[in-house]
């Protein structure tokens, strides 16, 4: 099987709900693309579009009762459907084979931790690494993703870094476990314009370095042309046009492209 030829990760008919006591939310509407082994992908669309629902299916961190993923949908990863995984496939997937950093890194990091010890957790879940070996690892990690004085920083808790050092942290977490797709839902949103550079150029590096597909999910196209090859524009759960970042961005055919294309311009030409 010749895997240049065949995607890492395909999207197929996705259809995702969310059951409220005012009824049927259809959240994802028949959303379909494909994720070619080392290459990075732009969800792009305005907060309520599906963007996020869509990666956190990928992730499987859809909750029944109240979120379903409906009959013939299909996620694929290297062609198996992850939607039909058991328990066991699920635990190897999920942070081994995927991972997922969210825009809160306060939020998902434990408080009550100190960052290496969260690192370290992976490291022996997913690597079986004793805790020496892992402890040693969680410095490097943290040397990786440019965190100064990894050895020192590595016994502090996330309230002891600065909002970009915690998603460099997050990011860490994420690579401890040598993910083959790396999803990035709104990574830089909570990070001033500075910081947001420097984590999308981190992202950037590492891709280059250890080759991993990321789907990076934002409502920023002008963040988006820095780290993405392709884009997926996304209105109201569905799919309304897809192509390379170039020609997305200098020929847009839908007006909903068009209309986001045009704030970004105007933002930056204030």
């Amino acid at each position: 099987m010749n895997e240049q030829n065949n995607p890492i990760l395909e999207v197929k008919n996705l259809r995702v709900s969310y059951h409220t006591y005012a009824g049927e939310v259809k959240a994802v509407r028949g959303v379909q693309f494909s994720l070619e082994k080392g290459q990075a992908l732009a969800i792009v669309g305005e907060s309520g579009c599906g963007k996020s629902v869509t990666a956190k299916s990928i992730m499987g961190l859809i909750k029944a009762p109240q979120g379903e993923i409906k009959e013939n949908s299909e996620i694929l990863y290297h062609g198996e459907n992850i939607l039909k995984y058991n328990k066991k496939q699920w635990q190897h997937y999920k942070g081994g084979e995927c991972a997922i950093i969210f825009q809160d890194a306060l939020a998902s990091l434990n408080p009550t931790m100190r960052v290496g010890k969260q690192i370290m957790e992976n490291l022996m879940g997913h690597k079986n690494m004793t805790k020496q070996e892992a402890a040693k690892e969680a410095v490097e990690m943290l040397r990786m993703v440019g965190i100064p004085e990894p050895e020192k920083r590595v016994r502090q808790y996330p309230h002891e870094f600065s909002g970009g050092m915690r998603q460099r942290v997050m990011i860490a977490i994420a690579f401890a476990c040598d993910p083959k797709i790396l999803i990035c839902d709104e990574p830089t949103t909570a990070l001033d314009v500075t910081v947001q550079k420097q984590v999308i150029d981190l992202l950037n590096k590492l891709q280059h370095e250890l080759g991993f597909a990321m789907v990076f999910v934002s409502h920023d196209l002008a963040l988006v042309a820095e780290v993405a090859n392709s884009i997926t524009v996304m209105y109201a759960g569905q799919v309304v046009e897809q192509g390379p970042v170039k020609e997305i961005l200098t020929n847009p055919v839908h007006e909903y492209t068009r209309g986001l294309l045009g704030s970004v311009l105007s933002i930056e030409a204030g």
